[in-house]
Parts: C-alpha cells; sequence; structure tokens
C-alpha cells in the first residue's frame, strides 16, 4: 500500500504556514499538534486522515495549487483582509476558485505585478531573503536626477534600518522638463525600499509600478485583473525554488 505521510514541516510549509525551518521551530516549541497530541521532530503526517493545528489553529490541506498573478491599482492594500476596511486584493480575486494568497507585497500607493499562489511552500522560497529573486520597478520621481544620485542609489552605499541594501541597477528611461522615469531592478524586498532610498537621494517619487518577477512580465495585462501563470512563467518559478530546495531539509 502506498505510503500518503509526508514530513510535518513540509506539510506545513506547503500550506503555507511558514517555512520549514519555522515549523521545526514551531514544533520544538510544542506549538504543533497532531490529532490532539503534541508533535515532535520526525512525524510524518497523512494530509487526508490527520488533523493538525499550529496554535490550536486547524492547518487545512492544499488540494489544487493555483499559481496567479495580478495587475495590482494603486489604492489597494496587498493583505487578504483589513481591519480599516480599505480596499484589498482579496477584492480583485474571488472569482479565482480557491483561496490564494500575495507573494510578497506591494504597499498601498504602488501598483504592477503582484503573484498569488496557495501553495506556501513556493511562496516562503520566492521571498525568503536568500532567494534574491530580481524585481524590476519603473519609477516616476519628480524633477531632474544627477548622476551623484544614481550612483548613490545603484552602489549599495545607502543603509535603511542600519543596514545597507544590495547594489542594485538603477538607470534613465525618461526625462521630461517636471519629472524622470527611472528603472530600478532590486535583489531584496525590503518594506518600501524604493521609496526610502529615493528619500534617502532627496528624491520625491511620484509613481511606482512593479512590472516583472524573475523574468515574469505584467505586460499588458490591465489594471485589477488577473491571470494563471502560464507554462512558461512556472519553469521559471520551479527553477528558483528547485535551487532553493537543494539548501532546504528533506
Amino acid at each position: 500500500m502506498k505510503d500518503n505521510k509526508e514530513r510535518l514541516q513540509k506539510f506545513l510549509s506547503e500550506c503555507g504556514v511558514c517555512s520549514r525551518r519555522k515549523a521545526e521551530e514551531l514544533i520544538l516549541e510544542g506549538k504543533v499538534k497532531v490529532n490532539g497530541r503534541a508533535a515532535t521532530l520526525g512525524d510524518k503526517v497523512d494530509p487526508k486522515r490527520d488533523k493538525v493545528t499550529v496554535r490550536n489553529k486547524r492547518v487545512i490541506a492544499v488540494t489544487q495549487k493555483v499559481y496567479i498573478m495580478l495587475h495590482k491599482p494603486r489604492g489597494f492594500v496587498t493583505t487578504m483582509s483589513d481591519e480599516f476596511d480599505r480596499k484589498n486584493v482579496s477584492d480583485l480575486v474571488k472569482d479565482v476558485g480557491v483561496k490564494v494568497y500575495p507573494v510578497g507585497r506591494l504597499d498601498k500607493n504602488s501598483e504592477g505585478l503582484l503573484l498569488m499562489t496557495n501553495d506556501g511552500e513556493m511562496a516562503n522560497k520566492l521571498t525568503h531573503p536568500s532567494s534574491h529573486v530580481n524585481k524590476t520597478y519603473r519609477v516616476t520621481v519628480s524633477g531632474n536626477v544627477t548622476d551623484e544620485q544614481l550612483e548613490a542609489l545603484s552602489n549599495g552605499s545607502i543603509a535603511l534600518d542600519g543596514k545597507k541594501v544590495l547594489p542594485c541597477d538603477v538607470f534613465v528611461m525618461e526625462r521630461k522638463p517636471d519629472r524622470t522615469v527611472l528603472c530600478f531592478i532590486i535583489s531584496e524586498g525590503r518594506n518600501r525600499q524604493i521609496r526610502r532610498m529615493c528619500e534617502t537621494v532627496k528624491l520625491d517619487v511620484l509613481r511606482l509600478k512593479r512590472t516583472e518577477i524573475a523574468g515574469i512580465k505584467l505586460g499588458m495585462l490591465p489594471q485589477g485583473s488577473w491571470r494563471p501563470l502560464n507554462e512558461r512563467e512556472m519553469q521559471r518559478l520551479n527553477g528558483i525554488t528547485n535551487k532553493e530546495t537543494q539548501n532546504d531539509n528533506p
């Protein structure tokens, strides 16, 4: 008979609870139970039969994995619910058929490409700091941008929260009398990173749009619309996450 059991930490990661390493910590802290008893490292579960809880909350197995891209408009927060009753991205993906969650974030005043999935393990790997997934942004700032400002933005000398950002690519896409359009290609995902970098060099961001993640491009997808990732795009994501798996626990 086929063994349908899998490691508990892998199950928790696939369900989007946390990473495998974090799952191990939760197990050691006694916060995970399997069929009512405290779990131990090394436990395996059958997703169809066993009842798994984390902090007494039931974890539901993912039976159909879904991967989509959304063109997030400005004015929406990147959460599935909001205590202040603001517009959130869950309002835009109600017709997906299953509940999907954002991979990373875009702040309320930013727009563009947002990946969403119910595959927690892939989401954890894509957003983990060690993944260094390239993300491309079209950033409009007021006024002119000097060579000195471009150098400061790109050379890794800017510190946020006491830690320097990684060097990145920043170049001018378009110059107009009252504004400049920049392209940023970064491999980090710190909170409001580009806006804060621009603030550091005295640039005022007028508009920020993410156009690409890991080679997956937003293209002409209309604002507020979503579509499933195609086979080529899934191959790109799998290539990234498979590299991460080699460094993860079995």
